[in-house]
């Protein structure tokens, strides 16, 4: 069991279960070291395969987002994967498709990218509020739609995760952001507003869903209110779903490695690289 909430017809962000938690910190640190060390194996095997993968998630300011994904790459090395900060887009990249600069960024073979914030800015917060007309938010929809099925058709793999908090916990969190000096950095007066604008994003969100929710490319909501359940739930999910069918156990040992080996080691030194690999741990 993943945790998260695969999006079908419809569902809305007002259902959610949001009390789903982790018994304790034993049960946590636990479960979210196994989560790690399959999506080493992940990253791995596509490292090896020469796969694409991507993560979108998306979800409220202060809903764990980052948290989430500092824990998922925490054991990854960083060659494999890229995390890229979606943000205001610059004075190039508004001259242009909205598209134009995620395409950019898109991962190459034998690597994951993962978006912290992505191509739904669109019709989240451009439509909330106001920054671009009405006929083009809804238009993004079926260019969104048609964008995820030319990368599923591709052969990228697309894990869309969405972190729900609720309203009391989002407060409480911009508020922790407000008070304690190392958090500072974490917030922004459009924290700060898009909270005030919070009904208008639910309705935006559920439309969201209702309408990019496809099945090549279906969302999966996770309750956020308890930050170790989101985290393990996220990492979980998106090893499934980036896994689904791979052989993630190590690959042998490459025929020419051994090869060359054999043909200018000693027997001594031969020895010691025929010792077991390590456990992770």
């Amino acid at each position: 069991m993943t945790g998260a909430v695969a999006v079908k017809r419809g569902f809305m962000l007002a259902s959610l279960d949001l009390d789903r938690r982790l018994a304790d910190k034993a049960a946590y640190e636990h479960d979210l070291g196994h989560a790690q060390i399959e999506m080493l194996k992940v990253e791995q095997a596509y490292r090896v395969g020469g796969l694409r993968g991507i993560i979108v998630f998306e979800g409220w300011d202060a809903g764990g987002k980052g948290g989430a994904i500092q824990r998922l790459t925490a054991r990854l090395d960083p060659r494999g994967i890229r995390v890229w900060e979606i943000a205001k887009p610059s004075s190039e990249e508004q001259g242009r498709h909205y598209l134009w600069r995620f395409w950019q960024r898109l991962p190459p073979p034998g690597h994951i990218a993962v978006f912290d914030r992505s191509w739904y800015g669109r019709v989240l917060v451009e439509r909330v509020e106001g920054l671009t007309a009405e006929a083009n938010w809804r238009r993004a929809y079926r260019e969104i739609n048609e964008f995820e099925r030319m990368l599923v058709d591709d052969g990228v793999r697309l894990v869309k995760l969405f972190l729900h908090v609720s309203a009391e916990e989002q407060l409480k969190r911009l508020a922790e952001r407000i008070a304690d000096p190392i958090k500072h950095w974490k917030i922004a007066p459009d924290d700060i507003r898009n909270y005030a604008l919070r009904a208008g994003y639910v309705a935006a969100m559920d439309e969201m869903f209702e309408k990019t929710s496809t099945g090549e490319a279906p969302w999966r909501v996770i309750a956020g209110d308890h930050k170790w359940f989101a985290r393990v739930a996220a990492i979980r999910t998106a090893v499934d779903i980036l896994g689904d069918g791979l052989e993630l156990a190590p690959p042998p040992v490459d025929t020419d490695v051994a090869t060359t080996a054999a043909k200018l080691l000693k027997k001594k030194e031969l020895a010691v690289l025929s010792l077991k690999p390590a456990k992770h741990k």
